[in-house]
């Protein structure tokens, strides 16, 4: 009888155990997710839009509402979201099951390739602050249209990455890559306006591979565009029913001038470099006199907050260093100008955006800082004394999350009066639970 080598042997338990931490990460997120903010305006909005397509079984042309525009997006993708996991089980929790999925497998595929890129970063540090960092955890477990860009987000810059040349790593063929980004191009597209950072950053890379290779970008268009024709499909009925000039108002509208926009540089940098930074005031409260009143009634957890929030501000000021560190691999210099050319973009953007500078407008780039941080934090973890400060910073997270669900879940979340829209869902009378903006297909 032949013994199977020790490391044989022990290969299926590690395999089990991964397995079994990635369902608690799930777990956990769905969980915290139960906890967000739902009866906020914005939130029961999003909901409405599903909740309205299951009731009634009325197609959502339109989705999410732009506000300080007064039109709507267009495509069905929003109520399809929300509404679609509701005829497969008719409870209220059931849209957040899906959203936890969709961003779930998102960001383990981000920590996937940036642990290929960066592969002298501790696994344990990459996957649990991909999964609980206060972006990828508080804004992308909520029933809010934002959250739902993180799934096309990741896609779309993992394949733009892997398209340009001067940043591409061999880790996924071209033709997925494009799959990629046309998929995650159209799918922000149907969810929020931010898609309009995505179409320069798109055409310089196939731009910068038609300079390498004619054919290759060609194929790869090609691909894009089978890409982009997945989540399409729910674009096209409202195409062929209101024509694209309904389309073209509804994601024009908010294009203005407004230049002293330009003026809150600082603001925009902050913000930007916050996605991959433990910013909890964000998640704590909406102000300084809520932040205050929340240290006071979550005492218990007030000390890990705010060495949290400390490492947070010491996280986004590193992060803001790197852009003139010169040292790195050989893909360093291109991965920092990317980064910052995105900041760019954004910021020229508000200039014309009838929108002022605020972190979910721009929630799309959070992959792409991500990226970056990593490659900024990698040498740090040669050092005990930073893999220690990891460990901490990690755990008083853990604690500020914990802290952040239990002072809203009974009071904010769904859970506050969830008989209520158990009670439109099983009468199929969304009305019950709100009335739904009015329809601009209808109006205009």
């Amino acid at each position: 009888m032949i013994a199977m080598p020790a490391a044989s042997r022990s290969w299926p338990r590690r395999r089990g155990l991964v397995w079994l931490l990635l369902a608690a990460a799930l777990l956990l997120r769905l969980a915290y997710s139960l906890t967000t903010d739902f009866w906020i305006e914005d939130m029961r909005q999003i909901f409405l839009i599903g909740l309205r397509f299951y009731t009634t079984g009325e197609w959502p042309y339109f989705g999410p509402d732009v506000v300080y525009t007064q039109t709507q997006i267009p495509g069905a993708l929003q109520g399809v979201l929300v509404g679609g996991p509701l005829w497969i089980v008719a409870q209220p929790e059931a849209p957040y099951v899906l959203l936890n999925l969709l961003s779930f497998g998102a960001l383990s595929l981000l920590a996937w390739y940036i642990g290929r890129r960066c592969p002298e970063v501790p696994r344990w540090f990459l996957w649990i602050w991909i999964f609980f960092a206060p972006w990828t955890l508080g804004f992308s477990t909520e029933i809010n249209n934002p959250s739902y860009v993180l799934t096309g987000a990741v896609l779309f810059f993992v394949g733009v990455y892997e398209l340009t040349p001067a940043l591409r790593r061999e880790i996924i063929p071209h033709r997925i890559a494009g799959l990629m980004a046309g998929f995650g191009l159209l799918w922000v597209y149907q969810l929020h306006l931010s898609f309009v950072l995505m179409i320069p950053i798109l055409a310089a890379a196939f731009i910068l591979l038609a300079l390498r290779s004619r054919p290759l970008a060609a194929t790869s268009a090609l691909w894009c565009a089978l890409g982009a024709a997945i989540p399409g499909v729910t674009l096209v009925p409202t195409l062929v029913k209101f024509g694209p000039a309904a389309v073209a108002r509804g994601t024009g509208a908010g294009v203005t001038m407004d230049w002293t926009h330009l003026l809150r540089l600082p603001e925009v940098v902050a913000r930007y470099l916050s996605f991959a930074s433990f910013e909890a005031p964000r998640f704590v409260g909406a102000g300084t006199e809520a932040r205050l009143l929340f240290l006071a009634e979550q005492w218990w957890a007030a000390p890990f907050v705010v060495f949290a929030t400390l490492c947070g501000i010491a996280q986004a000021l590193y992060l803001f260093l790197g852009f003139f560190r010169r040292e790195g691999p050989p893909e360093w210099p291109a991965v920092k100008t990317f980064t910052l050319l995105i900041l760019a973009l954004i910021y020229l953007s508000f200039a014309f955006s009838v929108k002022a500078p605020s972190s979910h407008t721009f929630y799309v780039t959070l992959p792409a800082v991500m990226i970056y941080s990593f490659y900024v934090w990698q040498p740090l973890f040669a050092s005990r004394l930073v893999r220690i400060f990891a460990v901490a910073l990690l755990a008083s997270g853990a604690v500020t999350h914990f802290a952040i669900a239990k002072d809203r879940v009974f009071e904010r979340s769904l859970y506050a009066d969830r008989p209520l829209v158990v009670r439109a869902i099983k009468e199929r009378n969304y009305h019950l639970l709100g009335e739904r903006r009015p329809d601009v297909w209808k109006e205009r």
